[in-house]
């Protein structure tokens, strides 16, 4: 039995990666029944393919016109459709927008890509770190000697799979207001140089340089960075206001009159330099200890196997163990309609029958398509 808040709504998403399957994560977190197609054949559905999970699989033969005729009918009880191709791919197999709407006029059709659908990069490869290194988000990130990127939070799931998200959910409210589907667009360097707004603005009124680590928030300030332990651990230190700044000072016990130059960018490297042998001197734990849940903004780095297991994380349950795979649990939370994990990661086909016969095919008509070879035998 679905729960969460999208529960009705009916997905159609074309089997990808990064992105694609992050988003579909997302919209079956909440609610929505997501069917994903994958290309016919076998396939195992790992436990740590987590961006797989909570979607029935339906595995068809996409050169079989039969299977793009299934596909076809799929679209016209269907909400939403998203894939991932480069642009072409899907009108090539006669499941392009036009026709697709033409089936369906309240269809919402998302398209995920990384350069979008038109301009000069559209058919060209990528991957994340180059769709953000055209947004100027790349550069602003990494190192006073070079950019580094920022894993591929911000351009395949930042930009990426949350726009699509997003755009989808706007769509639907649209169409069910006017009865008019309609196709989204969504550039993974679209939405890398929009989660850009805020340090575009920091520029145009000359807030921010374009030299990585000599801002207030890319490292450059001493108190907005990263501090090694004496443990060889690491603790994060944001104390931007004056009032957190204050209380940063009295918890490590600085005194010195130079760190009251808070915001003078000239001495932020000298700063930087005095606090870094201030925090050595100590554990993570024992900063963890004088700091953690005070306003000194600051909270200890964590890798992938503490992180679950921190005070804060278990008491809001935030990671959750699923087939004996620890994994992020459902966000963000709603208090009457709440979001749960709808399934572990399936194997291709393991829903052919089932789906299809809750998408309206009857027994017969999943009979044929396995008769023709569209679907598995």
């Amino acid at each position: 039995m679905r729960q969460g808040p999208l529960t009705g709504l009916k997905i159609i998403e074309f089997a990808g990666i990064g992105p694609g399957p992050f988003c579909g994560m997302l919209l079956s977190d909440l609610g929505a029944d997501v069917v994903r197609i994958d290309r016919k054949g076998q396939g195992r559905g790992s436990p740590a393919d987590i961006t797989a999970r909570g979607r029935r699989s339906v595995g068809l033969d996409l050169k079989n016109p039969a299977s793009i005729e299934t596909c076809l009918k799929l679209f016209e009880t269907a909400d939403v459709v998203f894939e991932g191709f480069r642009p072409g791919v899907m009108e090539r197999l006669g499941l392009g927008p036009d026709v697709a709407l033409k089936r369906n006029p309240k269809l919402v059709y998302g398209r995920m890509t990384g350069w979008g659908q038109f301009g000069p990069y559209a058919q060209a490869a990528g991957h994340d770190m180059n769709y953000i290194a055209i947004t100027g988000a790349l550069h602003a990130i990494g190192t006073e000697d070079k950019p580094i990127p920022p894993l591929n939070l911000v351009g395949d799931f930042g930009g990426g799979a949350l726009y699509l998200a997003f755009g989808i959910l706007a769509g639907v409210i649209k169409a069910r207001e006017t009865g008019e589907g309609q196709v989204i667009d969504c550039a993974m360097s679209d939405g890398a140089a929009s989660l850009m707004a805020m340090f575009y603005g920091f520029k145009a009124s000359g807030a921010w340089t374009e030299n990585r680590r000599s801002n207030l928030l890319d490292g450059g300030a001493h108190f907005y960075d990263t501090y090694q332990c004496s443990d060889g651990k690491w603790v994060s230190i944001g104390s931007i206001e004056p009032q957190f700044y204050a209380l940063l000072l009295e918890k490590t016990g600085i005194s010195d009159p130079a760190f009251k130059a808070q915001m003078d960018r000239g001495a932020w490297p000298d700063l930087k330099a005095k606090l870094a042998a201030v925090i050595a001197t100590k554990t993570q734990s024992e900063w963890c200890d004088l700091m953690e849940a005070t306003d000194v903004c600051f909270a200890p780095v964590l890798d992938l196997d503490e992180a679950p297991k921190h005070a804060h994380n278990v008491a809001r349950q935030t990671f959750v163990e699923l087939a004996g795979v620890t994994q992020p649990a459902p966000a963000p939370r709603f208090s009457k309609t709440p979001g749960a994990i709808q399934g572990p990661p399936p194997a291709i086909g393991a829903h052919d029958q089932e789906a299809l016969r809750d998408w309206g095919f009857s027994e017969a008509d999943v009979s044929a398509l396995k008769a023709n070879g569209a679907l598995n035998g």
